[in-house]
């Protein structure tokens, strides 16, 4: 027979557990850093391109990325200013759709942020900072309004953040004078605790929760800078300037043993910080202006960090310990997003082209490359790869393609 404290032992463990339950998709793969673990990925293409598995039309405006699960696409999209979460089986045959308010229909309309997906719960927010939990039938569990509840000022582009969920929290940037960001019971919506304003509204960015020394960090970007919270005790640790034209900030800081970089478009560059042993200081180390990506991200791979420009167009690599440009290449529409996967590189330019790329600190190695030739807008969403298929929305069109060996 066991012991009663082994029995209070167990179910502890097993609470915790549930408690913790993993994300099972999110914004730019499981760490959010475009990292994505996929293994035996083909290592070049086919001269048309991979094999189009599947495409879904009628998505509306967006330019959100897939959530993908292992039996479940989830995207959003707006049709006649209302967005719209989209719910498909993995062959792209439509589950059900539902809203969740109104949708930006300003300057770039559209859908804006890509939906987090915790087991049978998935969490989206609108451009008016409206942050909504659905299950997986497609019925609202939740809703929260960031405007009324905290005093979020919208931005001049919507807001774009896609939501943070850690174990049974939420976390979002309301960026209002009040309240910097707010940490929510991912299961009721109710209030956990505000985080202080310090002053900027939200900067389109989407946070992230990093180990570092005897802490869990949330790194994040607002209007004019990169902050630094306990994400265990709420505390606001420290502040770094990082300032742009028009106040943007979209792309989600890069971390790597102890040192953080964080990059933003209109010519302002990136800037490698490094933290103190317990995360409760941090310092700039260098300063570059190449890399200028307004929100295509960069990605950190084996001490260089690929990306591209904004104003400086052309794909570009840094050495991540000096910050010594070591090559930019005006090849592949000159800009866009990146990810990577099983040791390459995938850029998607702005003008459609997606190629594979060696993550070469000497040049930029393209393998193979094709168009995107189906929806319509900016080419502006993330890339997602899930099981051997990489995934592309563009517009009102989400494709499917086989990239599996």
């Amino acid at each position: 027979m066991k012991k009663p404290g082994a029995l209070i032992i167990l179910l502890w463990c097993s609470m915790l557990s549930f408690s913790f339950a993993q994300v099972d998709s999110q914004w730019r793969g499981p760490e959010r850093d475009g990292i994505y673990p996929e293994k035996n990925l083909l290592r070049e293409w086919p001269a048309q391109g991979p094999r189009l598995l599947w495409a879904a039309q009628g998505l509306g405006e967006g330019y959100s990325s897939a959530a993908v699960t292992s039996d479940r696409v989830y995207v959003t999209g707006m049709t006649q200013d209302e967005g719209f979460l989209f719910a498909f089986d993995r062959e792209l045959k439509p589950l059900w759709t539902s809203s969740y308010g109104r949708e930006w229909s300003g300057s770039h309309p559209g859908a804006r942020t890509t939906p987090t997906v915790v087991g049978d719960r998935i969490y989206v927010m609108s451009a008016f900072g409206r942050a909504v939990c659905f299950d997986t039938d497609g019925k609202t569990v939740w809703a929260k309004d960031l405007a009324e509840d905290f005093g979020a000022r919208n931005l001049q582009w919507g807001m774009t953040e896609s939501l943070l969920v850690d174990g049974d929290r939420v976390f979002c940037t309301p960026g209002g004078r009040r309240v910097m960001v707010a940490v929510l019971n991912r299961h009721t919506g109710e209030t956990i605790h505000q985080v202080k304003g310090n002053g900027d509204t939200s900067g389109y960015c989407s946070p992230r929760i990093v180990r570092h020394g005897p802490r869990r960090l949330l790194i994040t970007m607002t209007q004019k800078s990169v902050v630094g919270l306990d994400a265990d005790t709420f505390e606001y640790l420290w502040r770094q300037s990082h300032v742009t034209d028009y106040n943007v900030n979209a792309n989600t800081p890069i971390y790597s043993e102890g040192e953080l970089f964080t990059v933003s478009g209109y010519g302002t560059g990136g800037q490698k910080f490094r933290l103190s042993e317990d995360g409760s200081r941090i310092e700039r180390v260098w300063k570059q202006d190449r890399i200028d990506s307004q929100m295509g991200a960069a990605v950190l791979v084996d001490g260089h960090i690929y990306g591209s420009g904004h104003k400086n167009r052309g794909w570009h690599c840094v050495d991540w310990e000096t910050g010594k440009v070591t090559y930019s290449a005006r090849k592949v529409g000159n800009k866009g997003n990146i990810i990577f996967a099983d040791g390459l590189l995938y850029c998607y330019s702005e003008r459609g082209d997606v190629a594979l790329v060696r993550p070469d600190p000497r040049e930029f190695d393209v393998v193979s490359s094709f168009r995107i030739d189906k929806g319509s807008g900016p080419h502006w969403a993330h890339p997602v790869i899930k099981d051997g298929r990489l995934y592309v929305r563009h517009g009102d069109v989400l494709m499917v393609f086989d990239i599996s060996r």
